[in-house]
């Protein structure tokens, strides 16, 4: 199952949700789109619980978009099993997987260039949880 991303996003994250899965897919992963699927204004937890879910029932990591990143990063941190980090740099994107191990990346639509949240996306999924003194900290969280 961990081949399989789960992504979700609003009417703001829409146009970049569509570039994502298109970087995706060239890389072999297969996308599940639990939408939204127009510009049309919709409200986020819609679409962010189902990611939140598939995560916690199957593992692996998943994708969310809203327009600031926080309406839907909240509601994706509401579940049991889900770390989700809302990033705007490729740094943060980097040390939330290395440090948080977080299964979920959040990007704020609105606020960063398209060619950053694809560097971003890269980053989350092709870094390693450091684990040592950071799994201590991570169990700590709750999940």
């Amino acid at each position: 199952m961990n081949n399989i991303i789960p992504i979700g996003c609003d009417h703001a994250g829409y146009d970049l949700k569509l570039k994502v899965i298109e970087l995706m897919t060239r890389k072999g992963y297969e996308m599940k789109d639990f939408g939204c699927h127009s510009s049309e204004s919709i409200d986020y937890p819609d679409y962010g619980h189902p990611v939140a879910n598939f995560i916690a029932e199957n593992g692996g990591k998943g994708i969310v978009i809203c327009g600031s990143g926080n309406g839907i990063n909240m509601t994706v941190n509401k579940h049991q099993a889900i770390r989700s980090a809302l990033c705007w740099t490729n740094e943060i994107a980097q040390l939330s997987r290395l440090h948080n191990d977080s299964n979920i990346i959040a990007l704020p639509a609105r606020f960063i260039p398209e060619e950053l949240a694809l560097e971003m996306i890269d980053t989350f999924f092709s870094t390693d949880f450091e684990g040592g003194r950071h799994q201590k900290r991570v169990d700590k969280i709750g999940c």
